[in-house]
């Protein structure tokens, strides 16, 4: 598989590692109708499920197979054979199929819960990758737990399956543990050590255990990581994933430090598909989530307003057209200062001179007082009084 070195790859799993979350299983429809919508949003690869987990994944496989046609369909097996011939036989409809196996790589993962030795994990690594490659050109392997494995070992593993035959290797920080430099630096040490390391895709997939999920996932970006794997809202096991959408707008925003590195992602589709998954999932989003949450473009400071309505980008480092969303919200509150006020009066009609603005403000300020923020209906009812 050749790959551009100028494309960043985003690999969404919301389908597979995000619907691990309790409570969020979803239907085959609308499983399709969300991987439709990701197909829209320019995202590579889609991780439709774990077949072998359930007959209901199973054909999540298939019909998601048969309902895309530009993107990867992946479907992530353990590294043993039966895992291996389901997600094949799942996949037998995709135009562009990937199988994803791996195994553990730390000393943890060997010890406890493999009971077994480093020799005899890169055995079944290694014939894992060969069985997947008999299938699907595209194999991508994960050396789960590379967060806390040892470098040499996992340099090893990863020179092995490459050489094995495959085309992406997935690093995860599946207990999301790492710090961003201990990550990054994770991935500069394989581009350094790894002699075939250039024949395979190196691809980022972080956990959000500790908060750190976006920020390690660009750590990898920065020292050679060419896919991202992330879901919509960052959702996922425990604390979450990477969120695709935090991702995309930080190679938007900071452009010069990723000199042409590009992706296909239409941003614009960000709140439209972030709701969506929100109520398909039944898993809200918190009000203060970077990009997507309802406060993430909610100025209520009053200090913050009035230099927003000065200059926009003396608050704002991304447009929220750029998001899909019509317009910042400047939400009045007992914080709120009088070029808000007039703001939201002007924006209803009302033109007021500075004295009536003075007085108008008191009276705003006794109400805000009351209430914890104030809609065009407060505002009118105090204009006519």
């Amino acid at each position: 598989m050749l790959h551009d070195p100028n494309h960043l790859y985003i690999f969404d799993t919301t389908l597979r590692d995000g619907e691990q979350v309790p409570g969020c299983q979803l239907t085959t429809p609308e499983k399709i109708e969300i991987a439709k919508d990701l197909e829209s949003l320019g995202v590579d690869i889609i991780e439709a499920g774990f077949p072998v987990s359930s007959p209901g994944d199973f054909q999540s496989v298939v019909e998601l197979s048969k309902a895309v046609d530009d993107v990867i369909i992946c479907a992530l097996t353990r590294a043993n054979k039966n895992d291996i011939d389901v997600a094949a036989d799942a996949l037998k409809y995709a135009k562009r199929p990937r199988i994803h196996t791996g195994i553990g790589s730390s000393d943890m993962h060997i010890k406890y819960k493999f009971n077994s030795s480093r020799e005899e994990i890169l055995e079944r690594a290694v014939a894992a990758v060969k069985h997947a490659k008999s299938y699907v050109e595209d194999v991508e392997f994960y050396a789960e737990d590379a967060g806390r494995a040892d470098l040499g070992y996992l340099s090893q593993m990863v020179e092995a399956v490459i050489a094995a035959g495959a085309t992406v290797v997935n690093i995860p920080d599946t207990n999301g543990y790492c710090l961003p430099d201990q990550y990054g630096s994770k991935i500069q040490y394989l581009k350094d050590h790894v002699r075939n390391i250039d024949q395979a895709i190196i691809s980022a997939h972080c956990h959000n255990d500790l908060g750190l999920a976006t920020a390690n996932s660009i750590a990898a970006v920065q020292h050679g990581a060419r896919q991202v794997e992330c879901t919509i809202n960052g959702i996922g096991e425990r604390a979450g994933n990477t969120s695709l959408e935090e991702v995309a707008m930080i190679l938007k925003v900071h452009q010069q430090q990723f000199p042409g590195l590009t992706s296909n992602i239409n941003s614009t589709m960000f709140t439209a598909i972030s709701r969506k998954v929100s109520a398909m999932m039944r898993m809200p989003v918190q009000p203060n989530k970077a990009i997507v949450g309802k406060n993430a473009f909610a100025h209520s400071s009053g200090i913050h307003q009035d230099g927003f309505l000065k200059h926009r980008e003396n608050y704002e480092i991304i447009r929220p057209e750029d998001v899909g969303l019509d317009e910042a919200d400047i939400i009045l509150t007992a914080r709120s200062g009088r070029h808000a006020l007039k703001h939201h009066l002007e924006r209803l009609g009302y033109q007021l001179d500075k004295d009536q603005l003075a007085a108008t403000y008191e009276k705003f300020l006794i109400l805000a007082d009351g209430k914890k923020d104030l809609c065009d209906d407060d505002l009118k009812a105090l204009m006519q009084a």
